[in-house]
């Protein structure tokens, strides 16, 4: 018998939603945005006070504003008030090691497809960006296992997810040691709908990935370098258990708007990493390469003279002018540094093609 259908709105509210409305309380993050655009994150707290060298601002007349509020300091400096967004939050946060930036937490949650109710399971947790935005999308009703090596990271990642969402997430576990052993331990064969790893030596976890991934179930892998990139993709070809992996980098570039001033800003956001991703095949099927225009494995002699210094406008150069150059080399060696005599004889030594000691 089917469930009956709610109305849009009538489902139990996901976890942290709850802190993420209503008026401002004690103990949640607020970002103030000053006149001049700079942004500060405060933690609220009973008889607390923001400080700058243009006043304070006593945290009391925050807790229960309305979201958006606009406020005055002591001096008279005006600060709007808002809850962070993840992008801000993640910037923000206490981190222990480098973090995934919201461009790229984007589009993993996109490009791998990771929906809510999906069992993933996400080594390097670092700070736990990536973690809160995996949490987000499979929601209280998926599970994200997540493996980290250091303790005092998946300390600071703990906290992190704790505090964006109010309090420890149903739906994640954390798991120390390394992923290889830890993910098959943990999980049965083909038991994870998707794999997301940020580590420098994804190539390493080819078995683990393939016991647990299920068929049809997305690899992705966020590598730093372009021989961490080329490495990975070649091992994920000889393997044979995957689809022919894909791969690509984003760049983010904001634009300056005031008036008629619409034009690029002067700093972006380039590289910041690959992103790799992959299928896992049925058991028992053989992944091939997409078949591709065959291109030749040499250079014919009509290629190689078709690249000689002539045949691309290169001009000759005379034995004469090597020569005259190779004198004007030789007038300028070490002057004032060797005898006269010493240096005379190696410029004469040059003219003539000899060679010097």
């Amino acid at each position: 018998m089917s469930a009956t259908p709610t109305e849009p709105g009538e489902c139990p509210s996901p976890h942290g939603a709850a802190a993420r409305r209503g008026p401002f309380r004690p103990g949640e993050r607020v970002q103030l945005t000053d006149e001049k655009g700079r942004m500060n994150t405060i933690t609220l707290t009973q008889g607390g006070a923001f400080h700058t060298h243009r006043g304070f601002l006593q945290h009391d007349t925050l807790i229960g504003a309305t979201e958006g509020t606009i406020l005055e300091n002591t001096s008279g400096q005006l600060y709007q008030a808002l809850r962070p967004l993840l992008s801000d939050f993640v910037l923000s946060m206490p981190r222990g090691a480098a973090v995934v930036y919201p461009k790229d937490a984007g589009q993993i949650v996109t490009m791998a497809d990771i929906y809510p109710g999906a069992r993933v399971v996400e080594a390097g947790v670092g700070s736990g960006a990536l973690s809160i935005s995996l949490l987000r999308a499979v929601g209280d009703s998926g599970y994200l296992h997540s493996f980290e090596r250091r303790e005092e990271f998946a300390d600071i990642a703990r906290g992190n997810v704790e505090t964006i969402f109010g309090g420890p997430h149903p739906a994640w576990k954390i798991t120390l040691g390394d992923f290889q052993e830890q993910v098959v331990e943990h999980e049965g064969p083909g038991s994870v709908d998707r794999v997301v790893l940020d580590m420098l030596a994804p190539w390493e976890c080819l078995d683990a990935v393939a016991a647990v991934l299920a068929a049809g179930g997305v690899w992705i892998s966020y590598v730093a370098t372009v021989t961490q990139l080329s490495r990975t993709a070649e091992a994920i070809r000889a393997d044979g258990r995957f689809t022919e992996p894909e791969a690509w980098e984003s760049m983010v570039r904001g634009w300056h708007l005031e008036g008629l001033a619409v034009r690029p800003d002067h700093r972006m956001v380039a590289h910041t990493g690959f992103l790799l991703t992959t299928r896992r095949l049925a058991d028992g099927a053989v992944g091939f390469t997409p078949k591709r225009r065959p291109s030749k494995a040499g250079f014919s002699e009509e290629d190689l003279n078709a690249w000689t210094p002539q045949a691309v406008g290169e001009r000759d150069v005379s034995d004469k002018r090597l020569r005259r150059v190779a004198r004007d080399a030789a007038s300028t060696i070490q002057r004032g540094s060797l005898p006269p005599e010493e240096a005379q004889a190696r410029r004469d030594a040059i003219a003539d093609g000899g060679t010097v000691e």
